[in-house]
């Protein structure tokens, strides 16, 4: 469990102060993947320093496990570091060193033996899917294989917790893919506690369990990422649902307009279809989309409905985990704006 208590944290430049975290608070799970999004300068590299004992803030409390890490200092601090295991937004790997030999590095600053080093460097090859590449040299690979092979030295210590600071920063799309895959693993068969950083809201609807949404220094939005798009007024919802685009003729042709969001298989292949036919009412889609939030997918419409009980079947649809927004009666309502 990580706790952060009010943190505030400010730098100088050229002379004077620039807050870049302004008493933000959250909490993250243990064994949960935390996302924290935002534009640059939003404070969100600062945060996630603070929370690996980087840096320092000027107020505030970072917790480990109900430890005040403010209070440690020397050997102390040291050994709490070493269970933070930390993802550069820009990690350099030795270029001299197979791909193998750079993620044993921090094993042999442990001091572990030849016998346990490579096995814990082939475990970890096998979670970052590089086995074949372990007598490679870093020079050999693509942008995102020497991401996983830095992940896979950052876990190489067996950290409880991964700090990784804009993972797909440089990563062309179709390897992005792969690094957010590792972190997954990480988390789901290392038990990981894994707080990542980036500006992409799309890295966070696909592997995030939370999110905290920075800007300015400020904490404007956090929570579980699924219940952050039920409501279609927060940030995430705004960011990540598909939009809903529809003309005024498409909308005049029915007697009420409702922008509808729903959530999992069931909600979207079967509560649309059984409310019209249980209410003998016309239910339309005439916007929107699917999209996916991990393995999830979320459904955002705008209903065209038409049928003497319209409000008993939005009621039902609602009852049954339909997150009704919008409403409006006639082609002059906000789904004909």
């Amino acid at each position: 469990m990580i706790t952060v208590e009010n943190l505030s944290k400010s730098f100088s430049a050229n002379g004077n102060p620039v807050m870049a975290l302004r008493d933000v608070s959250i909490d993250i799970d243990a064994g949960s993947l935390f996302g924290v999004v935002g534009p640059t300068g939003s404070g969100k590299s600062t945060l996630a320093r603070c929370i690996g004992l980087q840096e320092r803030p000027d107020r505030g409390v970072v917790r480990l496990d109900g430890l005040n890490t403010g209070t440690l200092d020397g050997r102390r601090l040291r050994e709490v570091r070493r269970q933070v295991g930390i993802l550069e937004a820009k990690p350099e790997l030795h270029l001299e060193r197979t791909v193998a030999g750079n993620i044993a590095a921090p094993l042999e600053q442990l001091g572990l033996d030849g016998p346990q080093r490579r096995a814990r460097v082939g475990n970890l090859l096998d979670l970052v899917g590089l086995t074949s590449r372990a007598g490679g040299r870093p020079g050999e690979l693509t942008v995102g294989q020497r991401r996983r092979v830095a992940l896979a030295r950052a876990l190489a210590a067996g950290p409880a917790v991964l700090l990784a600071d804009d993972p797909t920063a440089g990563v062309q799309p179709e390897e992005a893919g792969a690094v957010l895959a590792v972190l997954d693993r990480a988390r789901a068969e290392l038990g990981v506690t894994v707080l990542l950083t980036t500006p992409d809201a799309a890295v966070v609807r696909r592997i995030c369990d939370d999110v905290a949404v920075l800007e300015g220094g400020s904490l404007v939005e956090r929570g579980k990422v699924l219940d952050l798009v039920a409501d279609p007024s927060t940030r995430t919802a705004q960011t990540l649902l598909p939009a809903i685009e529809t003309t005024r003729s498409q909308s005049a042709r029915y007697e009420r307009s409702v922008d509808i969001v729903l959530i999992g298989f069931a909600s979207i292949g079967a509560l649309l279809p059984e409310a019209a036919s249980r209410f003998e009412v016309e239910v339309a889609t005439i916007g929107g989309g699917v999209t996916r939030v991990g393995d999830t997918p979320v459904a955002r419409f705008r209903l065209g409905l038409r049928g003497m009980q319209s409000d008993a079947a939005l009621a039902w649809i609602a009852e049954r985990g339909g997150h009704i927004t919008h409403t409006a009666r006639g082609p002059q309502g906000i789904a004909a704006a």
